[in-house]
């Protein structure tokens, strides 16, 4: 699946680019690689919560964390390329960047959102129907997985705006007093 692909609206999440220090990263593990979907794991384990054991929800936490951190330790291995002045703050940069984004924009607020969307159709479905409730919770869960694409976008654009205006602030002041 590639960035361009018309099915690869999910793959769009993980394509974020940023600049640190003129070295151009993109904001996911080797493009739109076989491992971009487990970034997802903990949405897709929210979706499923009502139907699933806790333990594989926490366990689909562990899987989007590990791709969080590879990612991380992947741009901060593209940052170390070369011997330009400055290397090290440069891949602690390209590190610390790409964990906080991956965190908060493939782990942290997606899986709140979802979490709180499926508990609420729970809810709503419980208050609103007479349906059994092995049909309620596969409709939360339905609804819960629909809703994946449509908190990307946003939830991206959220946190550039917050990181723009706090973390990568310092990384530019560091810049001005190299």
């Amino acid at each position: 699946m590639t960035p361009e692909d018309p099915n690869g609206a999910l793959c769009k999440k993980k394509q974020k680019t940023f600049i640190v220090n003129d070295l151009d990263l993109p904001h996911n593990l080797t493009g739109s690689s076989w491992c971009t979907p487990t970034g997802y794991a903990n949405e897709v384990g929210e979706a499923f919560r009502a139907l699933v054991p806790v333990s594989l929800v926490w366990g689909s936490y562990a899987v989007a964390t590990a791709y969080v951190t590879a990612d991380a330790v992947d741009k901060g291995k593209k940052a170390a390329h070369g011997d330009n002045p400055g290397k090290t703050t440069r891949v602690a940069v390209a590190v610390v960047d790409t964990f906080v984004w991956q965190a908060l924009a493939s782990v942290i607020i997606p899986g709140f959102t979802i979490n709180r969307v499926c508990a609420a159709s729970l809810y709503l479905l419980g208050r609103t129907t007479k349906w059994p409730l092995p049909v309620r919770k596969w409709t939360t869960t339905a609804i819960g997985l629909s809703t994946i694409p449509f908190i990307i976008t946003p939830i991206d654009r959220s946190v550039d705006f917050l990181l723009d205006s706090s973390l990568r602030k310092v990384y530019n002041e560091g810049e001005k007093h190299e």
